[in-house]
């Protein structure tokens, strides 16, 4: 027989059998087109979308994931894109967010990295190809990102820090995805080259958003502010974000707990070598974990009423979401390092997605935005 592929565990914090459950939870709620909703009955975006076959392939469910790139392969339009959210098998909104485009080379690279699959990388090449050239259709000559194009193709007239973050990652990826499928994309190194440095230093290149968590890791965790640099900004933003005991805000006002922000700020942690600060926070997540595996969306403190739901909600009890459930799995294998593709956000997995060192720079800049 087969051996049964190691899945993650954190010792203390979460077992293997809990990452089970945890995957079978994610599996539950995915629809037999391959879509993975955000909870029953819900919507769908291709990020979270993504980010939760991510989770079912590091726990094993490796047909669930590839089920979850095959309604990507079926559903990208023509220019490269995909609408912002799917209900079933219609679209809910119809805008073209550029991350949640991008964010499928990052899936795509790390599926590879996980099963060594070169058939499965080059039957996804075309996806890939098409959605980093729409993405980098809305690149300004500063170098940032616009957030997204109408369905008519009349582009956002702003930027935002998270989602340029994030599709910098998603470059690496695709730059990789192409290097090990042999084929050149000089004009994608220069693209992302010049989205880092924006991200990394540019003032007055996005859009004001810096109530929200993620402006504030996100930078980090993509690998675009590292080393020292990257500690101070964690460091600087730490008591402004985050509850100890509890987790990550999602907004700095607010005493909102969320299991993604705080998974996610666990890896930026990890990202710069922070790995006790980032067991901890994965550890504090767990408080959001429901009896049959799921997570919680998020917490309000000090009542611990869970949100979003509430009376006439479709989640009354809290609502509990697989994007959620995903990054606490993402966390515990880089965390871990259980899998091949475990050091994707952090170390030198990350590393070998980069076109140009992270930058060192100040840790201030002028404004923030949510993915």
């Amino acid at each position: 027989m087969p051996a049964v592929p190691a899945v993650p565990a954190v010792p203390g914090v979460l077992t293997a059998a809990e990452t089970v459950a945890t995957a079978g939870t994610i599996a539950s709620v995915q629809l037999a087109s391959g879509l993975i909703p955000w909870f029953p009955g819900g919507h769908a975006d291709p990020w979270n979308h993504v980010e939760a076959a991510m989770a079912l392939a590091v726990a094993g469910r490796r047909a669930e994931a590839e089920a979850a790139y095959d309604w990507l392969a079926r559903t990208q339009r023509g220019d490269g894109a995909w609408h912002h959210y799917y209900v079933g098998d219609r679209v809910e909104a119809d805008e073209l967010d550029a991350n949640v485009c991008a964010y499928v080379a990052t899936g795509v690279w790390h599926h590879f990295l996980l099963t060594g699959d070169t058939g499965f990388l080059g039957s996804l090449w075309p996806v890939v190809e098409a959605a980093v050239e729409f993405v980098l259709g809305l690149q300004t000559r500063r170098g940032e990102i616009l957030w997204a194009r109408h369905a008519d193709g009349t582009p956002w007239p702003y930027a935002l820090l998270t989602g340029s973050s994030s599709i910098c990652h998603s470059l690496g990826c695709a730059l990789a995805v192409a290097a090990r499928l042999g084929h050149r994309r000089p004009r994608w190194q220069r693209a992302r080259a010049r989205l880092a440095r924006t991200v990394a230093g540019v003032p007055g290149a996005f859009a004001p958003k810096d109530r929200w968590a993620m402006d504030w890791y996100y930078p980090v965790l993509a690998g675009v502010v590292g080393a020292d640099a990257g500690r101070r900004r964690l460091a600087e933003g730490w008591d402004r974000f985050v509850i100890e005991g509890a987790g990550t805000r999602c907004v700095h006002d607010r005493p909102w707990v969320t299991a993604a922000e705080t998974s996610e700020c666990a890896l930026a942690h990890l990202a710069v070598g922070e790995a006790t600060r980032a067991r901890r926070l994965l550890s504090w997540a767990q408080a959001l974990r429901a009896g049959d595996g799921s997570y919680y969306t998020g917490v309000v403190l000090p009542e611990r009423t869970h949100y979003p739901g509430g009376e006439g909600s479709q989640s009354p009890g809290g609502e509990r979401s697989t994007y959620s459930a995903a990054a606490v799995l993402l966390a515990a294998d880089a965390l871990s390092g259980t899998t091949p593709a475990s050091g994707l956000f952090v170390g030198a997995g990350r590393r070998s997605t980069r076109s140009e060192p992270v930058a060192d720079v100040s840790t201030k800049p002028s404004s923030r935005a949510r993915r």
